[in-house]
Protein backbone atom coordinates (compact mmCIF):
# COMPACT_ATOMS: atom_id res chain seq x y z
CA UNK A 1 0.00 0.00 0.00
CA UNK A 2 1.23 3.50 -0.85
CA UNK A 3 2.61 5.45 2.09
CA UNK A 4 0.32 8.01 3.71
CA UNK A 5 1.23 11.64 2.95
CA UNK A 6 0.75 14.03 5.89
CA UNK A 7 0.98 17.81 6.20
CA UNK A 8 1.66 19.02 9.75
CA UNK A 9 1.04 22.56 10.98
CA UNK A 10 0.19 24.38 14.23
CA UNK A 11 -0.33 27.80 15.80
CA UNK A 12 2.41 27.66 18.46
CA UNK A 13 5.18 28.07 15.89
CA UNK A 14 7.46 25.74 14.01
CA UNK A 15 9.96 25.45 16.87
CA UNK A 16 7.41 24.46 19.54
CA UNK A 17 7.84 21.12 21.35
CA UNK A 18 4.35 20.00 20.34
CA UNK A 19 4.91 20.13 16.59
CA UNK A 20 8.30 18.45 16.92
CA UNK A 21 6.81 15.54 18.87
CA UNK A 22 3.89 15.29 16.44
CA UNK A 23 6.05 15.23 13.30
CA UNK A 24 8.35 12.64 14.86
CA UNK A 25 5.47 10.31 15.70
CA UNK A 26 3.74 10.73 12.33
CA UNK A 27 6.94 9.91 10.42
CA UNK A 28 6.54 6.37 11.77
CA UNK A 29 3.25 5.99 9.87
CA UNK A 30 3.76 8.09 6.74
CA UNK A 31 5.66 10.76 4.81
CA UNK A 32 5.53 14.08 6.66
CA UNK A 33 5.91 17.69 5.55
CA UNK A 34 5.82 20.56 8.04
CA UNK A 35 4.57 24.05 7.19
CA UNK A 36 4.03 26.20 10.28
CA UNK A 37 4.15 29.81 11.49
CA UNK A 38 7.58 31.25 12.26
CA UNK A 39 6.32 32.33 15.71
CA UNK A 40 3.37 31.78 18.02
CA UNK A 41 0.07 32.70 16.39
CA UNK A 42 -2.35 31.48 19.06
CA UNK A 43 -5.99 32.64 19.04
CA UNK A 44 -5.86 33.99 15.46
CA UNK A 45 -8.79 31.79 14.51
CA UNK A 46 -9.37 31.29 10.79
CA UNK A 47 -7.47 34.43 9.79
CA UNK A 48 -6.05 34.61 6.27
CA UNK A 49 -3.35 37.13 5.30
CA UNK A 50 -4.62 39.27 2.41
CA UNK A 51 -3.00 42.70 2.70
CA UNK A 52 0.72 41.92 2.57
CA UNK A 53 2.86 39.24 0.94
CA UNK A 54 3.85 36.10 2.80
CA UNK A 55 7.37 34.77 3.07
CA UNK A 56 8.34 31.14 3.55
CA UNK A 57 11.79 29.90 4.54
CA UNK A 58 12.79 26.29 3.98
CA UNK A 59 14.45 24.98 7.14
CA UNK A 60 14.71 21.32 6.17
CA UNK A 61 13.46 18.71 3.73
CA UNK A 62 9.73 19.44 3.28
CA UNK A 63 9.84 21.79 6.28
CA UNK A 64 8.94 25.46 5.92
CA UNK A 65 8.59 28.41 8.29
CA UNK A 66 5.97 30.98 7.22
CA UNK A 67 5.42 34.52 8.51
CA UNK A 68 1.66 34.03 8.51
CA UNK A 69 -1.25 32.32 10.20
CA UNK A 70 -2.01 28.59 10.45
CA UNK A 71 -4.61 28.99 7.70
CA UNK A 72 -1.96 30.63 5.52
CA UNK A 73 0.34 27.69 6.18
CA UNK A 74 -2.23 25.13 5.04
CA UNK A 75 -2.88 27.09 1.85
CA UNK A 76 0.77 27.66 1.02
CA UNK A 77 1.74 24.13 1.94
CA UNK A 78 -0.86 22.43 -0.23
CA UNK A 79 -0.70 24.76 -3.22
CA UNK A 80 2.96 25.79 -3.38
CA UNK A 81 5.51 24.52 -0.90
CA UNK A 82 5.50 20.79 -0.27
CA UNK A 83 6.44 18.03 -2.68
CA UNK A 84 3.20 16.04 -2.48
CA UNK A 85 -0.55 16.41 -2.12
CA UNK A 86 -1.41 15.38 1.44
CA UNK A 87 -3.81 12.57 2.26
CA UNK A 88 -4.21 14.06 5.73
CA UNK A 89 -3.56 17.34 7.55
CA UNK A 90 -2.77 17.22 11.27
CA UNK A 91 -2.60 20.45 13.27
CA UNK A 92 -0.86 20.60 16.65
CA UNK A 93 0.14 19.57 19.17
CA UNK A 94 -1.21 22.75 20.74
CA UNK A 95 0.09 23.81 24.17
CA UNK A 96 -3.19 24.04 26.08
CA UNK A 97 -6.62 22.63 25.43
CA UNK A 98 -8.97 23.70 22.67
CA UNK A 99 -12.23 22.93 24.39
CA UNK A 100 -15.82 24.11 24.18
CA UNK A 101 -16.35 27.59 22.67
CA UNK A 102 -12.60 28.16 22.49
CA UNK A 103 -12.49 26.24 19.19
CA UNK A 104 -13.80 29.40 17.49
CA UNK A 105 -10.63 31.30 18.45
CA UNK A 106 -8.16 28.52 17.86
CA UNK A 107 -5.64 28.74 15.05
CA UNK A 108 -4.90 25.06 15.61
CA UNK A 109 -8.50 24.02 15.01
CA UNK A 110 -8.92 26.49 12.14
CA UNK A 111 -5.98 24.94 10.28
CA UNK A 112 -7.77 21.59 10.33
CA UNK A 113 -10.98 23.28 9.21
CA UNK A 114 -9.17 24.90 6.28
CA UNK A 115 -7.95 21.51 5.12
CA UNK A 116 -11.47 20.14 5.44
CA UNK A 117 -12.78 22.98 3.26
CA UNK A 118 -10.27 21.82 0.64
CA UNK A 119 -11.63 18.29 0.82
CA UNK A 120 -8.65 16.86 2.73
CA UNK A 121 -9.26 14.81 5.91
CA UNK A 122 -7.89 16.62 8.94
CA UNK A 123 -7.75 16.75 12.69
CA UNK A 124 -6.40 19.11 15.34
CA UNK A 125 -4.77 17.82 18.51
CA UNK A 126 -4.11 19.73 21.73
CA UNK A 127 -2.45 18.90 25.05
CA UNK A 128 -4.69 20.04 27.89
CA UNK A 129 -2.18 21.64 30.24
CA UNK A 130 -1.91 24.81 32.30
CA UNK A 131 1.88 24.95 32.00
CA UNK A 132 4.44 24.27 29.30
CA UNK A 133 3.24 20.68 28.96
CA UNK A 134 5.09 17.49 29.80
CA UNK A 135 3.57 14.62 27.85
CA UNK A 136 3.63 15.69 24.21
CA UNK A 137 4.98 12.31 23.15
CA UNK A 138 2.00 10.50 24.66
CA UNK A 139 -0.37 12.79 22.76
CA UNK A 140 1.74 12.37 19.59
CA UNK A 141 1.56 8.60 19.88
CA UNK A 142 -2.22 8.74 19.96
CA UNK A 143 -2.23 11.17 17.03
CA UNK A 144 -0.24 8.66 14.97
CA UNK A 145 -2.73 5.93 15.86
CA UNK A 146 -5.64 8.18 14.90
CA UNK A 147 -3.92 9.16 11.65
CA UNK A 148 -3.75 5.50 10.60
CA UNK A 149 -7.43 5.07 11.45
CA UNK A 150 -8.50 8.16 9.48
CA UNK A 151 -6.37 7.13 6.51
CA UNK A 152 -7.91 3.65 6.51
CA UNK A 153 -11.54 4.55 7.22
CA UNK A 154 -11.83 8.15 6.03
CA UNK A 155 -14.05 10.75 7.70
CA UNK A 156 -17.72 11.62 7.19
CA UNK A 157 -18.36 14.33 4.61
CA UNK A 158 -17.63 17.91 5.76
CA UNK A 159 -16.16 16.65 9.03
CA UNK A 160 -12.86 17.25 10.79
CA UNK A 161 -11.85 16.19 14.29
CA UNK A 162 -10.87 18.20 17.36
CA UNK A 163 -8.78 16.04 19.70
CA UNK A 164 -7.87 17.02 23.27
CA UNK A 165 -5.43 14.90 25.27
CA UNK A 166 -4.91 15.29 29.03
CA UNK A 167 -1.32 16.08 30.01
CA UNK A 168 -0.69 12.59 31.41
CA UNK A 169 1.77 9.80 30.65
CA UNK A 170 0.47 7.31 28.10
CA UNK A 171 -0.23 4.57 30.65
CA UNK A 172 -2.35 6.97 32.71
CA UNK A 173 -4.58 8.11 29.84
CA UNK A 174 -8.09 6.73 29.91
CA UNK A 175 -9.71 5.43 26.69
CA UNK A 176 -10.75 7.97 24.05
CA UNK A 177 -14.36 9.13 23.99
CA UNK A 178 -16.36 10.62 21.13
CA UNK A 179 -17.70 13.87 22.54
CA UNK A 180 -19.69 16.99 21.72
CA UNK A 181 -18.37 20.54 21.92
CA UNK A 182 -18.83 21.87 25.43
CA UNK A 183 -19.69 25.31 26.81
CA UNK A 184 -17.49 27.79 28.60
CA UNK A 185 -18.60 30.11 31.38
CA UNK A 186 -17.50 33.69 30.63
CA UNK A 187 -16.56 35.84 33.60
CA UNK A 188 -13.87 38.36 34.52
CA UNK A 189 -11.94 38.13 31.26
CA UNK A 190 -10.77 41.75 30.88
CA UNK A 191 -8.45 43.73 33.16
CA UNK A 192 -7.85 47.43 32.54
CA UNK A 193 -4.87 49.28 34.00
CA UNK A 194 -2.92 52.52 33.51
CA UNK A 195 0.66 52.58 32.21
CA UNK A 196 3.40 54.88 33.65
CA UNK A 197 2.46 57.57 31.09
CA UNK A 198 -1.14 57.67 32.22
CA UNK A 199 -2.62 55.78 29.27
CA UNK A 200 -5.11 52.97 29.79
CA UNK A 201 -4.39 49.48 28.55
CA UNK A 202 -6.30 46.21 28.65
CA UNK A 203 -5.57 42.50 29.04
CA UNK A 204 -8.10 40.17 27.43
CA UNK A 205 -8.39 36.62 28.70
CA UNK A 206 -6.91 37.34 32.12
CA UNK A 207 -9.65 35.67 34.12
CA UNK A 208 -9.81 32.02 35.10
CA UNK A 209 -11.34 29.84 32.40
CA UNK A 210 -14.20 27.70 33.63
CA UNK A 211 -16.23 25.18 31.68
CA UNK A 212 -19.65 23.71 32.25
CA UNK A 213 -19.17 20.12 33.37
CA UNK A 214 -21.78 18.63 31.02
CA UNK A 215 -21.77 14.89 30.48
CA UNK A 216 -20.77 13.85 26.98
CA UNK A 217 -18.76 17.02 26.26
CA UNK A 218 -15.06 17.47 25.54
CA UNK A 219 -14.39 19.09 28.92
CA UNK A 220 -16.23 16.39 30.84
CA UNK A 221 -14.06 13.75 29.15
CA UNK A 222 -10.61 15.34 29.56
CA UNK A 223 -11.27 16.43 33.15
CA UNK A 224 -11.62 12.72 33.95
CA UNK A 225 -8.48 11.67 32.13
CA UNK A 226 -10.05 10.59 28.83
CA UNK A 227 -8.89 11.63 25.39
CA UNK A 228 -11.69 13.61 23.75
CA UNK A 229 -12.48 13.36 20.02
CA UNK A 230 -15.08 15.86 18.82
CA UNK A 231 -16.35 15.76 15.22
CA UNK A 232 -16.77 19.31 13.89
CA UNK A 233 -17.90 20.74 10.56
CA UNK A 234 -17.55 24.16 8.93
CA UNK A 235 -21.30 24.68 8.36
CA UNK A 236 -22.38 27.00 11.20
CA UNK A 237 -26.07 27.03 10.20
CA UNK A 238 -28.42 26.50 13.15
CA UNK A 239 -30.85 24.23 11.33
CA UNK A 240 -33.22 23.94 14.29
CA UNK A 241 -33.91 27.68 13.98
CA UNK A 242 -34.76 27.76 10.27
CA UNK A 243 -38.49 27.08 10.69
CA UNK A 244 -38.80 29.72 13.42
CA UNK A 245 -37.06 32.38 11.35
CA UNK A 246 -39.10 31.55 8.24
CA UNK A 247 -42.13 32.53 10.32
CA UNK A 248 -40.89 36.10 10.85
CA UNK A 249 -42.70 38.84 8.92
CA UNK A 250 -39.77 40.33 7.05
CA UNK A 251 -41.48 41.56 3.88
Amino acid sequence: MESMKILVTNDDGIHSPGIKALAEALRKVGDVAVVAPDRERSAVGHALTLHHPLRAVQIGHDAFSVDGTPTDCVNLGIHNLISFKPDLVVSGINRGGNLADDVTYSGTVSAAMEASLMGIPAFAVSLVTEGIGEHYHAAAGFAAQLAREVFTRGLPADTFLNVNVPDLPGEALRPPLITSQGKRRYEGLIVDKVDPRGRKYYWIGSGEQTFLDLEGTDYHAVSRGHISITPLHPDLTNYSSLRLLHGWELT
